[in-house]
Parts: C-alpha cells; structure tokens; sequence
C-alpha cells in the first residue's frame, strides 16, 4: 500500500452517477424485457456500490451473483494477469446474463471474464460497465453499457478503491499525489 499522501478531487458527482443509472436501466430493460430472470453478475470487488443501485433500477426478475476477479491487487497498474478468486455460484447455462464491472481500463480483466462465461453456454451475455478508459485499452473489448467515459486518471470512490481505501466516497474521484 502507497503511503504517499493524497487527496481527492470530484470528477463524477453522485448526482451525475444516480441519473446515469436511470439512464441506463432503461436501455437494459429495454433489452431483457421478457426475460425469465435476469443474473447479473457483479464482478467484485468495484462494482458492488454500482451493481446495488443498478439492479434496484431494473425492475425485471433478477438473481445477483458474484464472481471476483484480479489483475491489480493492491497497485495502481495491472499486472495483466487475471486471476478468479471467487466463482460463481449458479448455472447460467441458458440463461440471460448481465455482466456489472467498475471499470473497463486494459480489457483484460472483462475479456478474461466473458470468455469463461461465454463458455458455460448463456443465452444472452451482456455487459455494463460504470467508467471506461479507453485510452487504456489492450484488449479488443468495449462494454455494451457504459455509464461514464474517463481519461487516464486514477480514480475512487463508488466501490472503487486505491489500496482498499476510499471505496465508501459517494462520487468518482481523481486521486491526485502531493509530493
């Protein structure tokens, strides 16, 4: 863990973050209307805040899984090797399936992800990601819904964290060094 002091700047307000939800439940209803039950799967530990005030928009039959997944651990970079730390815990062969991730930086966590999914035979596999950075991106991957479109900053907050600290702030913010 970084002991070097910080502070935090606001880049996404709450306000900004509830709205885009809204938004967002929408268009996913939009696209499970019908839909026996809906899993989502929260990839941990980011998206839990995120995947909290999603599914509560949704207004669809939903069963919330979680499967956690790393490539960061407790550093600011990723190692580009993701590892699954917990799986899930229910068949989602033939089933619809909406993956929540916090944030898409390299790709390679969701790709790593999707591809195990893909592989337990869903009927539909969709994605949604809070932020993105595509900036970042090494991987040919792009969420199919994206709450907020960032630069390449290092951010906190809303389940996000930086060395486990920070994931209660109720907005995103720049995490931003001072000496």
């Amino acid at each position: 863990m970084s002991e070097r002091p910080y502070v935090i700047d606001e880049m996404i307000s709450a306000k900004a973050i509830a709205a885009r939800i809204e938004a967002l439940s929408r268009e996913i209803r939009a696209e499970f209307k019908g839909t026996d039950k809906l899993v989502v799967v929260g990839l941990l530990r980011g998206s839990f805040v995120f995947i909290a005030d999603l599914v509560r928009e949704l207004d669809l039959p939903v069963e919330v899984d979680f499967l956690e997944a790393s490539s960061y651990g407790n550093a600011m970079e990723s190692s580009r090797e993701v590892r699954i730390l917990k799986d899930l815990r229910g068949e989602i062969e033939g089933r619809d399936v909406l993956v929540v991730e916090d944030i898409v930086d390299t790709g390679h966590t969701l790709t790593h992800v999707l591809h195990l999914l893909q592989s337990r035979h869903p009927a539909k596999l969709k994605t949604a990601a809070l932020l993105d950075k595509p900036s970042r991106r090494e991987a040919d991957i792009k969420a199919d819904w994206t709450g907020f479109e960032i630069p390449d900053e290092f951010v906190v907050g809303y389940g996000i964290d930086f060395a486990q600290r920070n994931r209660n702030l109720p907005f995103i913010g720049k995490v931003r060094f001072t000496e």
